[in-house]
């Protein structure tokens, strides 16, 4: 009985297309937690006296006293059919959310549904100061917000100068494979970040990978320095480490530790583009360091595959499943699926 109703639940992950044309979504649990984060002591500020509803009667409020902040939101879908050998953590890039990995912008399935589908129990989480995570008001510095034609160019839909608000006058790279029709949709999916926050952020990755690994690890993006940096500081639990299209690489004098399997996945135009260009090279460099060290670290740009027209946010192009394969396949030939 368990099981059918967490797979009627599991319902909800899938498009209702994508439903009616597959079978659905076994679990045998699924649920959330928090984990991280710290105490803080808030002194010497008054009793304010608040409002809390239009209209309702005001309360007095004492602010001083202790806080829980900084915890990170995780949930986690465990199949009934298990397949991969280890849990898969899911983790996304700068100024986004779990929701990266969960329905796609045009509608239609996403990672999460892949991975489930292929038998891995799969943690999605909303990093520190993300989503449903937790933040605080004293992290240095100011939010940073992209305006709406940003990821355009910089997330390699299309090259520098081809964004314009008229949607008919927009341009993409040939052959691109991103949905564009559902562009401001994904820019739906957009959140304020810092970038002062990395170390809370890694901070609480560790917690997460205390409390639930051995793991496989994927991380997009700014999310690749957290896993690089959290696979340096539990080499043990991290079992594997999937970075796709990492923006910045880990700690240069901890790459001893590195021993296990890693793979670097770039789409197209990423040698090219002036900012990936640079991006690409940085992180090279750093696996050539784990590679001296004796680390395992395999490189896959998508086009020398023939899989062309992937953006910096493939998991979302028509055409993810695709990628996703390279992925299993990759994990497969790592002895990391059953």
């Amino acid at each position: 009985m368990r099981t059918a109703v967490l797979a009627l639940m599991a319902g909800l992950i899938a498009s209702p297309a994508f439903a009616q044309s597959k079978e659905p979504i076994l679990l045998r649990d699924m649920g959330s937690f928090h984990v991280g984060g710290r105490l803080i002591e808030i002194t010497g500020q008054p009793v304010k006296e608040i409002v809390f509803t239009p209209g309702g009667v005001p309360a007095k409020v004492d602010p001083n006293g202790t806080y829980q902040v900084e915890q990170m939101y995780a949930q986690y879908f465990l199949v009934q059919n298990r397949k991969g050998k280890l849990p898969l953590l899911l983790w996304h890039g700068g100024g986004l959310t779990g929701a990266t990995y969960e329905t796609k912008p045009d509608g239609s399935p996403g990672w999460l549904n892949y991975f489930l589908r292929h038998g891995w129990d799969t943690y999605l989480s909303d990093a520190m100061e993300r989503g449903r995570a937790g933040w605080t008001n004293t992290f240095k510095g100011d939010p940073v917000f992209l305006p709406l034609g940003d990821p355009w160019e910089r997330f390699r839909v299309g090259p520098l100068g081809s964004w314009n608000q008229d949607k008919a006058k927009r341009v993409t790279y040939p052959g691109v494979q991103f949905p564009t029709d559902a562009y401001e949709q994904f820019m739906k999916q957009g959140v304020p970040r810092w970038v002062t926050t990395d170390d809370a952020i890694v901070a609480a990755y560790i917690e997460l990978v205390d409390k639930v690994c051995p793991c496989v690890v994927l991380v997009h993006s700014q999310a690749g320095s957290f896993g690089f940096k959290v696979a340096e500081a539990r080499p043990d639990k991290v079992k594997a480490l999937i970075a796709v299209e990492p923006s910045a690489p880990g700690s240069k004098d901890k790459v001893a530790a590195l021993k296990m399997p890693i793979v670097v996945i770039y789409g197209d135009n990423a040698k090219t583009h002036p900012r990936w260009g640079k991006i690409r090279q940085n992180v090279h460099d750093y696996v050539g360091l784990v590679r001296n060290a004796g680390g395992n670290v395999d490189t896959i740009d998508l086009p020398d595959l023939g899989i062309m027209g992937n953006t910096h946010m493939m998991m979302m192009d028509k055409n993810s499943d695709q990628v996703a394969d390279v992925i299993q396949k990759w994990l497969a030939g790592k002895g990391l699926v059953e």
